[in-house]
């Protein structure tokens, strides 16, 4: 088949690869604008026009998707089929129709579940068990199409969205490849989603990250998991900011929330439960253990994580 992709982010790379791998002929590649980086600022291309300028595949950046610029493109590469994968722009109509096998995407979830921008970090910092990768024809709705095929894993207690994000994008690229065969034998399936079991799974902002260590030990081990390796969970301690990249719940523990027991290791109080905190970073200074930061800590300093600096 002649396809032509979109995707932008790395969860988009192993998509990507395994089109340039199979049988089918990448026609082109639609991508996000190139973004300033570091602390210069300097414009870095987004990692699958990498990989495809590697592979000296055209690659388009249109800024915008309705002025006539996009379709144009479309048009003239003539692909059978169009397909997309963490792209981050919607497609009009008169793209979804361009294609004789139609628009195809990969979506990280096992919709209707955590349709949306952001499905594999809510997946974890909701406590889910398993989740998964479906691909599906896209429709004007967000991810609303019929679905095509879906492959289901779960999640490990110790994963953060950040290692699921790499596992899911390998699954996505091989389950795209058996859909796409499907089209072709004339032997896909397509299942209408239930709207009422639907849910929104919306991009993260930094403030999902902040800890409040009144709820319960195992949600907050959920959303430090969730929201790494962005935004990054984060408290406040003497009122500054206080990041917690890594940690584990122990149950059978009770204290004043947000406080911390006296000894080697930095376990700290929940509403239910604690967090035996391992990797910490305050602000200004490097990631470090928990056990590495109790040790610098001066006799009689605050011993209380805080949800604001005023606190």
């Amino acid at each position: 088949m002649r396809v032509f992709y979109m995707g932008t982010p790395d969860f988009a790379v192993p998509t990507l690869q395994a089109l340039i791998d199979s049988e089918h002929e990448v026609a082109g590649v639609f991508s996000q604008p190139d973004r300033p980086k570091g602390r210069g600022y300097k414009m870095v291309p987004p990692p699958v026009k990498e990989l495809a300028m590697a592979h000296n595949i055209p690659v388009w950046q249109p800024a915008k998707m309705r002025d006539g610029t996009a379709l144009a493109i479309l048009k003239e590469c003539d692909p059978d089929v169009i397909v997309v994968a963490a792209y981050g722009r919607i497609l009009p109509k008169d793209m979804l129709d361009l294609p004789r096998f139609g628009c195809v995407n990969v979506h990280a979830s096992l919709l209707p579940k955590y349709r949306g921008a952001g499905p594999v970090q809510w997946s974890v910092i909701n406590g889910e068990e398993t989740t998964g990768v479906t691909t599906m024809f896209m429709g004007e709705g967000l991810d609303t199409g019929d679905m095509l095929d879906k492959v289901e894993t779960p999640i490990g207690k110790e994963e953060t969205a950040g290692e699921l994000m790499d596992r899911l994008a390998l699954l996505g690229a091989e389950l795209l490849l058996g859909t796409l065969k499907k089209l072709q034998d004339g032997t896909a399936v397509r299942t209408v989603q239930d709207d009422s079991l639907a849910t929104y799974a919306p991009m993260l902002k930094k403030q999902d990250g902040a800890l409040d260590f009144t709820r319960s030990a195992k949600e907050l081990d959920w959303l430090i998991r969730g929201v790494a390796p962005w935004p990054s969970a984060y408290t406040y301690l003497d009122g500054k900011l206080f990041k917690v990249h890594k940690a584990i719940p122990l149950a059978d523990q009770k204290g004043e929330p947000g406080c911390w027991a006296d000894g080697k290791k930095l376990i700290v109080f929940c509403g239910e439960g604690a967090l035996e905190l391992l990797e910490v970073q305050p602000e200004g200074g490097k990631r470090m253990r928990g056990e590495d930061f109790l040790r610098g800590r001066r006799e009689g300093s605050e011993r209380k994580f805080t949800s604001s600096p005023s606190l």
